[in-house]
């Protein structure tokens, strides 16, 4: 008999207790290295607890992001929490029953098919034993590892999951108690940083003098090498030395830039590291080649909230509170920066107001704890300056993307390359790939790395979806990870899945044009697989698609499809548009498969905050660079959707509960994308394929026509 095979969080936190614990007032913790970040995932959790367990939902507690107490689960990233984490929580509640169910047994001298569980209580034949899961826990080994064998309950058996359910992090969140931002401690000392140019750059001079005389009030500079904090009982002291540390502060082997280097044109022919995936290289010249180019401009986070931390270094332990995505990495990760022991570092996990990736979050936590190893005993909350979060997070790659497409004597693609230009997606301290950013300021920073990119077993980065979901003989990418690009790229929501979609889907709409056929028909004939057909049909259907008319005449319906990575959530979305000399989404109906759901309402928000955020991006979104690095440094410079612009949207789940959980909080990002630029394309009557579709790009399109 094969060994079960589980998640990997199992593998690496294989210790029940390191998930599960019997609290004295009669709870059942839950605990969790996924981290909450919006996407309602403690509270999905929660419901998977309940149901294995046979508890009520209100008496789990699930604790999320915590070094000390919870399992490593490295990086809260790529849709996964749910499906791993959640995975991972129903095994060890179903191994965790089965135990308390054998001790039962034994107390009561009887089998345990004659005991079943109803709210916590044991009963013997239907009738209350005075047993439960809290009176035998003492007896149940949690320093065992899982073993997998004991079989969950079957998705009929199921109470909880799959209901909606009360969303347990709301309440905080809605009194301002939950947020890192708004945690402000007895005597605590608030800080801000001047912030080093670039990688080598040096502090030639530094006029601490008129600083203090713009701070007015009570200030200590710390400063360590080229890092420098503004030290202060009040925040508005340490803003204003920040805000005035630039004009007294003069740097030596600053990097320059050139405009230029913003656009995504600018990666092609830089120096790369080339890979070659899929089917090999055709054997016969193309008979009827169709090439397009698309692009995405650089793109940042835009959190509501800049990136901020709380840090206390006092009798030798460390222990930072902090919005990252990955408390255990961030443990690691502070313990080679500090010179510390990783044991000697708690790493606990706040919510934060936006991330959707790789932010200034982690970058933060280290600026706090250098000034909190100088200032010993001492709390030290740290935020970045709005100017300063622009500035300085990792912004998501800007991408290059040529789709190479033979077609074959009735007009479908018989071979398929996706050619791509990508600066790295990942420099996540933890990878080896990346460093935290105040490192680079200190006396010995750290070498450089070659840049990496995920694997495809991983999703890949900027390979992510860009290889066709269609029937196609052949199909490849050829991918050139830019070795060096203009400023530092990490992980974005749905990394490379975005522009890769937009392209895929608008030659789609391109090569059903060349043919005469409707888009939606031409997808299906290249469609075979069942779930993605449906998905497809029904968007159609909701939308109204067999009404839409001839386009070109600044109306325009358009449709996009994928599955994340290819292989976790469905997503079909069509966008109605209105195009004078700017895109108005007026309408957008999505129609996804995720397999179990577990949370209605929490995936339900996951589709619809992914089609907000693309909405935003297709529409407005860019970095701007000057010699000095980002430009783009606050909202007037950096634009995103307003409450006013949000479209009317229907989202729905197809019935799937039979099948496996799938990740949904990022499959919606690329299908909404080409659904919008392929709604661009029948209102106009012609193609724009670099994003953002700015009002600049629109009005050169309508000359064309």
């Amino acid at each position: 008999m094969t060994a079960p095979v589980l998640p990997a969080s199992l593998v690496e936190n294989p210790r029940l207790d390191r998930w599960i614990r019997f609290q004295p007032d009669r709870t059942v913790r839950i605990a969790t290295g996924k981290v909450e970040m919006g996407q309602g995932i403690v509270t999905a959790i929660g419901q998977i607890a309940a149901d294995e367990l046979d508890v009520p939902f209100g008496r789990v507690t699930v604790m999320s992001g915590d070094t000390t107490e919870g399992p490593d689960e490295i990086y809260t990233t790529s849709s996964l929490s749910v499906d791993v984490s959640g995975g991972s929580v129903r095994l060890v509640c179903a191994e965790v029953r089965a135990k308390a169910l054998e001790r039962a047994a034994l107390r009561l001298n009887c089998s345990r098919d004659e005991l079943t569980v109803v709210d916590g209580q044991f009963l013997q034949n239907g009738a209350a034993t005075g047993q439960d899961y809290w009176s035998v826990a003492a007896e149940i080994d949690l320093t065992q590892a899982v073993t997998g064998t004991a079989a969950p309950k079957p998705v009929t058996a199921y109470r909880v999951v799959g209901q909606n359910v009360p969303r347990v992090d709301l309440p905080a969140k809605m009194s301002g108690a939950a947020f890192v931002h708004d945690v402000v401690p007895k005597d605590v000392l608030h800080a801000r940083t001047l912030r080093q140019p670039n990688r080598g750059a040096t502090l030639a001079t530094l006029d601490e003098a008129a600083i203090r005389r713009a701070a007015k009030g009570e200030l200590q500079i710390v400063r360590e090498a080229n890092f420098v904090a503004f030290v202060s009982p009040i925040e508005g002291v340490a803003q204003a030395a920040a805000q005035a540390a630039p004009r007294y502060a003069t740097w030596q082997n600053v990097r320059r830039l050139e405009p230029a280097q913003q656009e995504a044109a600018w990666l092609k022919g830089q120096p790369s590291d080339d890979r070659h995936i899929g089917a090999p290289p055709p054997a016969t010249p193309p008979k009827n080649l169709v090439q397009a180019t698309f692009s995405r401009p650089y793109i940042a986070h835009a959190s509501l909230a800049p990136s901020c931390a709380l840090a206390e270094f006092r009798d030798g332990h460390l222990t930072v509170r902090s919005h990252g995505q990955g408390m255990h990495p961030l443990r690691k990760n502070l313990a080679e920066a500090l010179g510390l022991p990783p044991e000697a570092i708690t790493a606990r996990h706040l919510h934060g107001a936006g991330c959707y990736g790789h932010n200034g979050a982690d970058d933060a936590a280290l600026d706090a704890a250098l000034i909190a190893m100088r200032l010993p005993g001492k709390c030290i909350r740290l935020q970045w300056r709005r100017e300063e979060e622009f500035g300085f997070e990792p912004v998501g790659p800007a991408m290059l993307v040529t789709l190479h497409v033979d077609l074959d004597a009735r007009g479908r693609p018989s071979d398929w390359t996706t050619e791509i230009w990508s600066g790295t997606h990942v420099q996540r301290p933890g990878n080896g790939t990346g460093y935290l950013l105040a490192t680079e300021a200190l006396v010995n920073p750290p070498p450089e790395v070659a840049p990496f990119d995920p694997p495809e077993p991983r999703g890949g980065g900027g390979t992510r979806n860009a290889l066709p979901i269609y029937d196609m003989p052949a199909h490849r990418i050829l991918h050139h990870l830019v070795l060096r690009p203009p400023v530092r790229t990490s992980a974005l929501r749905g990394l490379g899945a975005l522009p890769n979609v937009f392209a895929i889907e608008s030659m789609i709409d391109d090569l059903a044009a060349r043919v005469g056929e409707d888009p939606v028909a031409y997808r299906l004939s290249i469609l075979s697989e069942p779930r993605a057909r449906r998905l497809v049909e029904r968007v159609a259907e909701r939308a109204g698609w067999a009404s839409r008319g001839p386009g070109g005449a600044g109306k325009g319906l358009g449709i996009g499809f994928a599955r994340y990575k290819n292989r976790a959530a469905y997503a079909a979305v069509v966008a109605a548009v209105t195009v004078q000399e700017t895109v108005k989404v007026d309408r957008v109906w999505c129609v996804a498969d995720a397999g179990l759901v577990v949370s209605p309402d929490g995936a339900r928000n996951q589709l619809e905050g992914g089609i907000v955020q693309a909405v935003s991006w297709t529409l407005k979104e860019q970095v701007r660079l000057d010699e000095e690095g980002i430009a783009s440094r606050d909202w007037d410079s950096y634009p995103i959707l307003r409450f006013s612009e949000i479209p009317e949207m229907q989202v729905e789940f197809v019935e799937a509960a039979g099948n496996p959980v799938l990740g949904v909080g990022e499959c919606t990002v690329g299908p909404t994308a080409a659904a919008i630029g392929n709604a661009v394309a029948h209102a106009l009557g012609v193609r724009i394929h670099d994003m953002p579709l700015t009002r600049e790009r629109v009005m050169a399109a309508l000359l064309r026509t």
